[in-house]
């Protein structure tokens, strides 16, 4: 049996790096939005309303529904929240 060594859970369960590349742009963004609503104490209907968006959506963000937001969407409700996203490029290691 062959151990393989992943740099993130990401690399280890997509089939390409864009793929897994992807899933981790999203999983950070999902994180900050999750960490700035829980900060802010703000409730799922309000950040429905701010994000443009309805509060079942709100909820798959809260419970971490990758699969169902894109990274425009992501990025749309982080500057909706005042978030201000950044993005570093690297070369490949």
């Amino acid at each position: 049996m062959t151990e393989h060594r992943f740099d993130s859970v990401w690399d280890a369960i997509e089939n390409t790096p864009e793929e897994a590349e992807n899933l981790k742009l999203r999983s950070a963004l999902m994180r900050a939005l999750k960490d700035h609503l829980v900060r802010s104490e703000m409730k799922q209907g309000e950040a429905a309303k701010l994000f443009g968006v309805t509060q079942p959506r709100v909820s798959d963000l809260m419970r971490g529904k990758i699969g169902v937001f894109s990274l425009d969407t992501l990025v749309n409700m982080a500057a909706a929240a005042g978030l201000h996203v950044e993005l570093r490029v690297f070369d490949a290691a």
